[in-house]
């Protein structure tokens, strides 16, 4: 889960990252009011989960509370990138001396951390990563010692940091790999990480993606979530605790084992060329056991999305056998009653797939069509949805 700049911020001066003061608001009211709050110049930022909101007017320096309503004002409801400001954080102006960058990431192809760091910040990382690689040292972190003072020192070494800059900077990494390991984050960035005009060290931008996998850990992170912005369907599917994710197409998919919905996915796109270009809508990974219940659940999501027009059930029995799954698939279709409109094409295979099928054809549901292979369901399941 990507967190807002202000929730950064805010898990930043948790874990001891110097930090500039920085108040929420929600209205140009609330922004000017935050202005006095703080006093002297201000910055206005939008809270999107998006780069480049400088460029497209989401922040903006105010000089006086005056100047911080009508920066708000003018934020407020700017549409950047597809994101729409319902927020924007007044924080206090920063005298700018230097600006760096630093981040702090799980790097899933090598199994370890990886610290990203340069001498030169508050610039397109991913620009500079491309055209001056030498200017952003990439060093790998052993997870089990962690960045202590000697790895932050070198990680500032590095990445070109002057001498006199090194011990000045090094304990804002520690704390920054602090909340990457405590908050179980995925990435720690700050761009630009500044030494304002006295020599202090501050982290003028934050952005964190948290692990939602560690929620039963940390129970507070649960306050994060952006409720107002999450997809009606995926917070649906998430009470029912499924592996569910929006896809903008008109084939609902079901299957059990996320290797195999991914396959099946890719066939659905593959057959729909031949239906008018229909495409999956979504991935659905009901896991190992398909009881009624879930796949109640399951279809309930998928049923509930409007752009749905049929559904393709691609199950492989395995522990679960596939009489366990045509059973499941049938009191599921009782426990939905009139809420199952749209036709579902089934397809069973591997461990008692004969007694599976046979089940199915004795329950004769009029939405439910058998199907003899996962190429020949996604090309029903295609024509169906095209229909």
């Amino acid at each position: 889960m990507d967190l807002f700049e202000y929730q950064a911020r805010d898990l930043f001066e948790k874990h001891g990252v110097p930090v500039l003061p920085g108040i929420i608001a929600d209205t140009p009211a609330e922004a000017r009011a935050a202005a006095e709050s703080i006093g002297g110049v201000t910055v206005i930022k939008a809270q999107v989960k998006i780069g480049g909101r400088g460029k497209a007017g989401g922040v903006k320096v105010a000089k006086t509370a005056d100047e911080a309503e009508q920066h708000a004002q003018s934020i407020l409801g700017l549409d950047i990138k597809g994101h729409v400001v319902k927020r924007v954080m007044v924080a206090a102006g920063a005298d700018i001396a230097e600006e760096y960058y630093f981040s702090v990431l799980l790097d899933r192809a090598n199994r370890n951390y990886l610290a990203l760091c340069s001498f030169e910040g508050g610039v397109e990382i991913e620009q500079l990563a491309e055209e001056r690689p030498d200017a952003l040292a990439r060093v790998a972190v052993d997870p089990g010692r962690g960045i202590d003072l000697e790895v932050a020192r070198e990680i500032a070494t590095a990445a070109k940091f002057p001498a006199d800059l090194v011990d000045t900077v090094a304990p804002v990494f520690v704390s920054l790999y602090d909340v990457f390991v405590k908050e179980d984050a995925t990435l720690v960035e700050v761009n630009p990480l500044v030494k304002t005009g006295s020599g202090a060290i501050v982290a003028l931008d934050g952005k964190v993606s948290i692990d939602e996998n560690a929620e039963f850990r940390q129970p507070h992170h649960a306050e994060l979530a952006d409720s107002d912005s999450a997809d009606p369907l995926e917070a649906k599917a998430k009470q029912y605790d499924l592996n569910y994710v929006k896809l903008d197409g008109e084939v609902g998919v079901i299957g059990n084992g996320a290797g195999l919905v991914m396959s099946t996915l890719d066939v659905v796109a593959y057959a729909g060329e031949a239906h008018g270009n229909v495409k999956p809508a979504n991935f659905l990974d009901i896991g190992g056991g398909a009881s009624a219940e879930v796949m109640a659940a399951g279809l309930d999501v998928i049923l509930g999305d409007p752009q749905v027009k049929s559904v393709f059930v691609n199950v492989f029995g395995g522990i679960t056998a596939c009489d366990a799954v045509a059973n499941g698939i049938v009191k599921a279709l009782e426990i939905l009653g009139d809420s199952a409109t749209k036709p579902l094409v089934v397809r069973l295979d591997g461990n008692n797939v004969d007694e599976g099928r046979r089940i199915l054809a004795a329950a004769n549901h009029p939405l439910v069509t058998l199907a003899t292979s996962m190429d020949d369901g996604a090309d029903k399941a295609a024509a169906l949805a095209a229909k």
